[in-house]
């Protein structure tokens, strides 16, 4: 038989392992599934110019190219209401300026919603800048920008949305970079009711990307290319015209974990803040001098 000494340390351990175990379920209990690796064409279609569309290793890789002739998008075959979206992205290596390379949701109307990625172009030795918007009822304007803390044009890197109810969260390599609460009751409208596809695209956009437009395309560089795998979608697939999602509050981005990010994200988050951000709208008192209403909510993260 154990003694009371030896019974008391044996229960004091295993307390100390539940506690050690609580904590490691709380700290990732807000991280998002892992993204599924499947093939391009599984959930993706060309949307225009197809042959600047190349395909590799079974659909599993493509390649987008731009030349002074055209660039080329493709876009989700369904549309969706909330959920997370991923895809992995090797950027345009080497002079890049005047080039995008995008990679967003979007309804398609006047009021439209949207949820932006754009990697702006540069200079070789130059740092890619990555822009993200949001746009709600079809106002956008809510511009912010960071250098990222890598070379993304070396190596695949992760670019997610987390998109419910309550939050979007953009991912890079599953650090949130940027948090977009639900503020409809500071009277500021969300992206709730109309479901959007994925689109992805690499263009020309040396009127503005490249130093407000001061840098322009060389096309001596061309075909410029940009690599792409990993074409991840879980999310809840509707009709262009549908209001609400059928399984709203059952799927697992629904759940309550998932209303915020969590400690360990929010300090992720201040990292980028703190060291990688170059731009951001609710700082901009040129464009806004009064403060926009979701900014406030903004602050607190």
């Amino acid at each position: 038989m154990a003694s009371p000494s030896s019974y008391s340390s044996s229960v004091l351990c295993f307390l100390a392992y539940c506690f050690l175990e609580l904590f490691a379920v709380s700290t990732l209990a807000a991280a998002p599934r892992r993204p599924v690796n499947v093939p391009f064409q599984k959930n993706y279609v060309p949307t225009w110019a197809y042959d600047h569309i190349k395909s590799f290793n079974g659909g599993n890789e493509i390649q987008l190219h731009l030349d002074k002739y055209t660039g080329t998008g493709f876009q989700s075959r369904g549309s969706y209401l909330f959920g997370h979206f991923s895809m992995q992205i090797k950027m345009v290596p080497r002079d890049s300026a005047g080039t995008v390379t995008a990679f967003y949701l979007s309804s398609q109307n006047s009021e439209h919603d949207e949820i932006d990625f754009e990697f702006l172009g540069n200079r070789t030795g130059e740092p890619y800048i990555l822009q993200t918007n949001v746009f709600t009822g079809g106002k956008g304007d809510r511009e912010q920008r960071i250098y990222l803390w890598f070379d993304p044009t070396k190596a695949y890197h992760s670019y997610s949305v987390l998109w419910n109810m309550y939050q979007i969260v953009f991912f890079v390599d599953d650090i949130p970079i940027r948090v977009f609460k639900n503020s409809k009751d500071l009277g500021v409208r969300y992206p709730f009711n109309q479901p959007m596809k994925l689109y992805s695209s690499l263009w020309n956009a040396d009127d503005w990307a490249t130093r407000g437009g001061l840098e322009k395309t060389n096309w001596a560089n061309a075909p410029f290319i940009a690599s792409y795998r990993g074409f991840h979608i879980d999310g809840c697939e509707a009709s262009a015209e549908a209001k609400f999602c059928a399984t709203q509050g059952r799927r697992w981005w629904d759940q309550k974990e998932f209303r915020d990010i969590d400690s360990y994200q929010y300090r992720r988050l201040s990292w980028v803040r703190r060291r990688w951000t170059i731009y951001n709208y609710c700082q901009d008192r040129s464009r806004y001098p009064t403060m926009p209403p979701e900014c406030r909510r903004d602050r607190d993260l």
